[in-house]
């Protein structure tokens, strides 16, 4: 079944990983064909964590990117071969079945991968100067050649080279006037006697016999004959030819050839094979073998199906977004997607949450909320609405907290979203950097990139405590991202109100209509929303 991941931004907040969690569960109960995903692209911050442990749910998974990789187009190997068998069962398989490699494997344990190049490579290896060897396994050498064993020596593998006694008697016996037994070769030899006796005599390592019969016995004494007789049914050419097929698969594989991570990325990947001599490679995770890729595989990149929830921006979207098909937008910001090559499903009002447009899903679709999923929207909405206290604020979203209140049990919202904001970390006692990119958008505003970051506290009366160091890792945070300018909305849920660091752009901040209070320190009374508030008045002081 397909797979479609749905993403909120970087840095998610409540709202992105609560209506992520939601809108995949609806999708799930409604679409047959595809298996929907609530996946996240950053930590998430205590408050959310807080949400997901009260009602003992999983949270979205983490991940990384969304690039193409390799585990999209590995292949699981329905066939595969036992290294003892015979090359001749390899060439049968490659015969019968429409695949480019084959494994290797010895006892379930992976050995290699073979192809039809590593055939080829052995058979052209006839052609050079020199005289070949052939490995030999006799426990399966009756597999390939018809026929069957006289008498079986004590050794089942050995490499020889191969003989056939076409010559007169006497030059037959000159050929091995002085050798030593280890370099006696396999004789192949049709009716002729003398030759076989002499073979015999001489302790040959293997004897076979073409174009001859059961009465051989009776001719030839093979008591004291310590090797092996194999007695063929074929003649002596279609014998050569078969015994050169019964070699082992696994002596042809090469030693030490490149594997890929399962996680590769699918570029790498391709790139790894196309500048090897290779046509499929093993895919590993760790020590286990996923299955292979052939050139084949990488003829067309597949493309991550996502929707983006919460956002819409590439800059502000998951790593890699550029290599997703982005299929579906579910999102109260304003728009600056890019350009897309199809037609996507949008979802877009300017309502306080992304949780708020997922719950009208649910009622579109007549799919009824149950407890969990009313307790994860509504903590979504109520944290970006602040309690339903920001001006982002609509009726609307006041109608469904009332119904999400309804379907979760929750009597008191207020009593609900205190709890909710009392289980994030103090700020004071937080890593500045972590707070600062716990819930961080980023813009593009005439032609400068602005980093906006937002944490809600209950009290801002111990600001000067901590504000010096926030500021310190607000320029770094600023130069991790490449920013102009790095802001930190810090807001007083209780009180309604915000105070904003900065790490200082005078050419724009003295247009600002908020109060300076300290260096790169501003108040910002009854101000809430980052997005309707604080944005445009960024915006605004830019154009001027």
């Amino acid at each position: 079944m397909e797979k479609v991941l749905v993403c909120g931004h970087r840095n998610p907040d409540m709202d992105s990983v609560c209506s992520a969690y939601a809108f995949a569960i609806l999708q799930n109960k409604v679409i047959k064909n595809q298996e929907y995903e609530a996946v996240r692209c950053g930590k998430l911050n205590e408050s959310t964590k807080g949400a997901f442990e009260r009602l003992g749910l999983e949270p979205p998974s983490f991940i990384k990117d969304v690039r193409t990789r390799v585990s999209s187009v590995v292949v699981n190997p329905e066939i595969s071969i036992d290294g003892n068998e015979p090359i001749h069962k390899l060439i049968s398989i490659f015969q019968d079945n429409d695949i480019s490699v084959v494994p290797v494997t010895r006892e379930g344990k992976y050995l290699g991968l073979l192809s039809i190049d590593e055939i080829n490579r052995y058979f052209l290896k006839e052609v050079s100067s020199e005289r070949p060897s052939y490995k030999l396994n006799l426990e399966t050498m009756n597999h390939v050649l018809k026929g069957s064993f006289i008498k079986k020596g004590k050794v089942s593998k050995m490499e020889l080279k191969i003989m056939v006694a076409a010559m007169s008697f006497t030059k037959f016996r000159e050929q091995f006037d002085g050798m030593e037994n280890k370099d006696l070769p396999l004789l192949v030899v049709g009716d002729r006697i003398e030759p076989i006796l002499e073979a015999v005599y001489r302790q040959f390592p293997v004897i076979i016999l073409t174009g001859m019969s059961e009465k051989i016995k009776r001719l030839v004494d093979f008591s004291k004959f310590k090797g092996t007789v194999f007695l063929s049914e074929t003649h002596t050419s279609e014998t050569l030819r078969l015994l050169r097929l019964c070699l082992p698969v696994e002596e042809i594989l090469e030693q030490n050839p490149p594997i890929i991570n399962y996680e590769c990325l699918f570029d790498e990947a391709k790139s790894i094979l196309m500048h090897s001599h290779f046509r499929g490679l093993p895919v590993f995770s760790g020590e286990t073998l996923e299955g292979f890729v052939t050139r084949r595989c990488f003829l067309e990149k597949p493309k991550t199906k996502i929707v983006l929830v919460d956002h819409n921006e590439e800059d502000q979207a998951v790593s890699g977004i550029e290599e997703a098909e982005i299929i579906g937008i579910i999102d109260h910001h304003r728009f600056g997607l890019k350009k897309t090559n199809t037609p996507i499903f949008i979802n877009s009002a300017p309502l306080g949450s992304t949780c708020s447009l997922v719950t009208q899903m649910y009622e579109r679709y007549g799919i009824p909320i149950d407890y969990n999923i009313a307790r994860i929207l509504l903590s979504g909405l109520i944290s970006d609405t602040v309690i339903l206290r920001s001006p982002t604020t609509t009726e609307e979203d006041k109608r469904i907290a009332k119904l999400l209140c309804e379907a979760g049990n929750v009597e008191d919202i207020q009593k609900f979203g205190q709890i909710m904001f009392d289980s994030g970390i103090s700020i004071k006692k937080q890593n500045p950097i972590d707070a600062i990119q716990s819930d961080f958008k980023i813009y593009k505003e005439k032609g400068l990139k602005i980093g906006i970051g937002q944490y809600e506290v209950i009290t801002l009366k111990d600001l000067d405590t901590y504000r010096e160091k926030y500021i310190e890792a607000l320029e770094i945070v600023k130069k991790e991202n490449s920013l102009d300018w790095a802001l930190f909305m810090i807001t007083n849920v209780v009180k309604q109100d915000s105070t904003l660091l900065t790490t200082g752009l005078d050419t724009v901040e003295y247009k600002l209509i908020y109060q300076k209070i300290a260096d790169k320190t501003y108040s910002l009374p009854q101000v809430l929303s980052r997005k309707k508030q604080l944005l445009p008045e960024i915006i605004r002081a830019l154009e001027e």
